[in-house]
């Protein structure tokens, strides 16, 4: 690498750090608005997070530039990239779209774990691509899995877990409150205080709460919110996989020949796509759904990670 192009690696891992420990502290605000509901951590925590997301586009567009190639060319840079977008979808999402402003420190956790994982065991120095990745088809087949992937994760993964936790609490207090076990001897609410009235210091608007009062959206929303980010990554994730079938006839002449990484990216596309048929046929809502779509994140999980780094394929290494 010449200077230039090791001076442009150091500012992009200088940006990523700030890009993480932004994410870091506005986790913190967002749990903390949760606890406390004072409009000012929400605030603080959302101009964090832009700040975060801002270092964090121009440390990928400087890797990018520092590789002379596009910056999602190892798990590295897959992970910085999944993470940037996964944290854009919440905020274009789930704040811009359904204004719902409390499950930012959700999305952050899961884009700091994937971060923190990616600089401790999967971190690199930019270079060259390695010869079955370099292709046009990588910018292709790749940005699409990418995109798709970012998506799942929010809905499949991040709004369904809300979802499950937030539909076990409505069926407690529909039950009544013997239903509620004690903690340490106390019965501890976890809902209380209830949604403000609007004007105060937690509108009822902001919270995404049509229900009047709990931390989380209702169940019903936070169902449809995941339903409808997931039929949106579906036709993203078949892309990839049609594109990922046509760059492997053009490096390896077949389009398909069931590798573990072809397999279990088949295995993630068909799970997801039986949950959008029972949804659409059988009229399939709430837990079960809920219970397919979680099932599908732990599959684009392995699809990612474990084929990777553990199971011996074409796509055994840390490239795609």
């Amino acid at each position: 690498m010449t200077p230039h192009e090791l001076h442009l690696a150091r500012i992009s891992n200088d940006l990523f750090n700030v890009a993480l420990f932004a994410y870091i502290a506005s986790m913190v605000g967002y749990f903390a608005y949760l606890a406390f509901r004072r409009e000012v951590l929400r605030i603080g925590a959302k101009a964090v997070l832009m700040f975060g997301l801002a270092a964090h586009f121009l440390s990928i567009v400087q890797r990018g530039l520092a590789a002379g190639r596009v910056p999602w060319g190892n798990m590295y840079e897959y992970s910085s990239l999944l993470a940037f977008l996964a944290v854009l979808g919440y905020v274009v999402i789930v704040e811009g779209r359904y204004k719902s402003r409390t499950l930012g420190g959700f999305v952050l956790m899961f884009a700091v774990l994937t971060m923190a994982i990616a600089v401790s065991f999967f971190y690199v120095g930019p270079g060259p691509l390695v010869p079955a990745l370099n292709s046009y088809w990588i910018k292709i087949h790749v940005v699409a899995a990418i995109l798709g992937s970012s998506l799942f994760a929010l809905g499949g993964g991040v709004l369904t877990i809300a979802y499950l936790v937030k539909d076990a609490r409505e069926r407690r207090e529909a039950a009544g409150p013997a239903a509620r076990p004690p903690i340490m001897g106390a019965s501890i609410d976890l809902a209380d205080p209830p949604y403000y009235a609007p004007g105060a210091d937690d509108p009822v608007g902001a919270t995404g709460s049509t229900d009047g009062r709990g931390i989380l959206p209702p169940s019903a929303t936070l169902d449809r919110m995941a339903y409808r980010t997931i039929a949106f990554a579906f036709p993203i994730w078949t892309f990839a996989v049609i594109a990922g079938a046509i760059w492997a006839q053009e490096a390896w002449g077949r389009y398909w020949g069931w590798d573990p990484k072809e397999t279990w990216s088949f295995i993630t596309w068909t799970i997801y796509a039986g949950y959008l048929h029972a949804r659409a046929t059988s009229g399939w809502k709430g837990r079960r759904a809920a219970v397919i779509a979680l099932v599908g994140f732990v599959s684009l999980l392995v699809t990612y990670y474990a084929v990777n780094l553990w199971i011996v394929g074409l796509h055994s290494y840390k490239g795609f």
